[in-house]
C-alpha cells in the first residue's frame, strides 16, 4: 500500500516527507498505523557518514499506533489493538532466553543498520528500496511494518500518541535505574544529562526510593524540570569544582552514577563521583576513548555499559504505564508534539535542547 514516510536522503540534508510503497505483512509481521513517534539523539546517528546505517533511510524507533493488518502466525495481537513499538530481538539466543533481550546476539544488525535481516519493506516512487527496518520499525511514517517480537499491546483508553517514547528513550533511562543498576531504596544517585533519558532516570530513581537524586546539566531550564520530577539536588555541569560539589552533596560519593552524554570527560566525572563499591552506568555511544585514574576501579567500583535499560519491553513498559497512571512517573511532561511535516523543526529543537522529547504525529 502507499503511505507517507519521512526519508533522510543524505547525511547532512533534511528529512523529506514522500509517498512510498509499503509491503504487505509477511509471516510474523503486522502493519501498524502510527499515531505518534518519539525522536531522540539515536535518530541522528545515520547522519554520521561512518555509521553503519546510511541514507536513504526512514528513521524513528519510538512508535505507537494501531494494528491494521497481521501476517500468518501472529497470535499475540489482533487488528485494532493499540501497541507501543520497541527494539527487535531474536528471542532464541542465550541472552534473549535469559531475559536480556537488549543484548541479543543479533541486536546490532536487527536494529542499527537500518536494513535488518529481511528485505526492505519500503520502496520509493522509482521502485528503489529505502532502508526501513531501523530498530525493527522505522516509525517516522504514517504506517510501519513490524514483527510480533517488538510490539507491546496497551489499553485502548491510554493517550496512544504519547506512548511511543516508552519504547526506547524513557525505557532506557528508567530501565537503567530499575533493572540494569538496580538502584535501591535509601541510596544516592547522580544523573549526568537531563534530557529524555536522564530525566526518566530521575523519575525512576524516585520510584526506587533513592533519597539523594542529583541531576547535572548545562541547561538551567532542564535542571528546574529535574527538580520538579524528583531530583533532590541539581548542579550546573560547568561548575568550577563539580566533583567536590558532588561528593559534598552525596556525603562522600554516590552509590550510583549514570551518564547519558557519552562524553569521555563526563564519564570520568561519573566514575570518580562514586563512593568505593559504587556503580556507574553508561548509555549511548561513547564519543572517544575513556581514560580513568589507575586507582578508579581498584576500590570496588563497577562501570557497566547499558543498552535499552537491559529491559524486556513487554515487562517494563506496562510497569511504567501503571506508574504513570498512579502519578508516580509523569513522562508526558517531557513531550512536545509536532506534525510529521515539521520533522526537521523537531530535530533542530531537540539538538538545541529546546525540547526534551519531540513526538511526531503523522496524522496531523
Amino acid at each position: 500500500m502507499q503511505i507517507q514516510a519521512a526519508v533522510l536522503r543524505s547525511n547532512n540534508g533534511p528529512h523529506t516527507v514522500e509517498d512510498v510503497d509499503l509491503a504487505e505483512p509477511a509471516a510474523g509481521e503486522m502493519r501498524v498505523r502510527i499515531t505518534g513517534a518519539g525522536m531522540c539523539h539515536t535518530d541522528l546517528l545515520p547522519r554520521d557518514p561512518g555509521f553503519m546505517a546510511q541514507p536513504p533511510i526512514v528513521l524513528g524507533h519510538e512508535g505507537s499506533g494501531v494494528v491494521e493488518a497481521v501476517g500468518p502466525g501472529v497470535d499475540s495481537v489482533r487488528v485494532g489493538d493499540h501497541v507501543v513499538l520497541s527494539y527487535d530481538s531474536c528471542r532464541i539466543c542465550r541472552n534473549c532466553r535469559s531475559a536480556h533481550t537488549a543484548y541479543c546476539e543479533t541486536f546490532f544488525p536487527r536494529n542499527l543498520d537500518g536494513v535488518g535481516l529481511a528485505a526492505s519493506p519500503i520502496h520509493d516512487a522509482t521502485g528503489e528500496p529505502i532502508a526501513s527496518r531501523w530498530f525493527g520499525q522505522s516509525s517516522f511514517a504514517t504506517h510501519s511494518l513490524v514483527t510480533e517480537r517488538n510490539v507491546v499491546a496497551v489499553d485502548p483508553d491510554l493517550p496512544l500518541e504519547l506512548l511511543g517514547p516508552l519504547g526506547c528513550g524513557i525505557q532506557t533511562g528508567a530501565g537503567s535505574v530499575l533493572v540494569a543498576m538496580g538502584v535501591t531504596a535509601g541510596s544516592s544517585i547522580v544523573v549526568f544529562g537531563a534530557g529524555g533519558v536522564g530525566l526518566s532516570a530521575v523519575m525512576a530513581a524516585r520510584v526506587a526510593g533513592a533519597t539523594t537524586i542529583v541531576a547535572v546539566d548545562l541547561h538551567s531550564s532542564r535542571l528546574e524540570l529535574a527538580r520538579e520530577l524528583g531530583a533532590t539536588h541539581t548542579l550546573q555541569a560547568d561548575e568550577a569544582d563539580l566533583l567536590s560539589a558532588l561528593r559534598e552533596t552525596t556525603g562522600g560519593g554516590a552509590d550510583y552514577s549514570f551518564d547519558t552524554t557519552g562524553m569521555p570527560s563526563v564519564i570520568g566525572q561519573a566514575v570518580h563521583a562514586l563512593r568505593p563499591s559504587g556503580v556507574c552506568g553508561l548509555v549511548g555511544v561513547q564519543q572517544g576513548d575513556i581514560v580513568l585514574d589507575p586507582m578508579a576501579l581498584s576500590v570496588g567500583r563497577t562501570v557497566m555499559g547499558i543498552l535499552e535499560g537491559d529491559a524486556v519491553p513487554q515487562v517494563l513498559i506496562p510497569r511504567l504505564i501503571d506508574l504513570w497512571r498512579q502519578g508516580r512517573f509523569p513522562f508526558d511532561r517531557l513531550v512536545e508534539t509536532f506534525p510529521l511535516s515539521r520533522i526537521n523543526e523537531a530535530e533542530q529543537a531537540s539538538m538545541a535542547g529546546k525540547v526534551v522529547k519531540p513526538v511526531l504525529l503523522p496524522g496531523s
